[in-house]
């Protein structure tokens, strides 16, 4: 069983930057591709960016392209999601997820493990 737990909720304002943090524990997710996924009120829960077990191919939704960038560390199964140039419209609950595969995928069903959510808050 793998737990996954996010940091870094916050407010901030618009342009501003904020990095989010997701640690695994439980089981290495060393070869597991992660992802960042985010669900605002009223809307479906959404992929932001995935990334590989190698951490050499990600993926990035159009919205966030150029501006938000994944990485990991294999090593201590850490995740991060960097975020610059925020817009009220990344205001959202954001999670971690795990996906027992090293290839990333953006179906929201194919990940195995969820961490509870962080809020992120971008005012204008």
């Amino acid at each position: 069983q793998v737990q996954l737990v996010e940091y870094g909720r916050g407010v901030v304002q618009a342009v501003g930057s904020l990095r989010l943090c997701c640690t695994a524990s439980g089981r290495t997710v060393s070869s597991y591709a992660m992802g960042w996924f985010r669900q605002s009120p009223g809307k479906e829960r959404e992929v932001v960016a995935a990334v590989s077990w190698t951490g050499t191919n990600t993926y990035y939704a159009d919205s966030v392209k150029g501006r938000f960038t994944i990485s990991r560390t294999r090593a201590d199964n850490t995740v991060f999601l960097l975020m610059n140039s925020l817009k009220p419209e990344d205001t959202a609950v954001y999670y971690c997820a795990a996906h027992n595969s090293g290839a990333w995928t953006v179906v929201t069903g194919g990940y195995d493990y969820w961490g509870q959510g962080t809020q992120v808050t971008v005012s204008s």
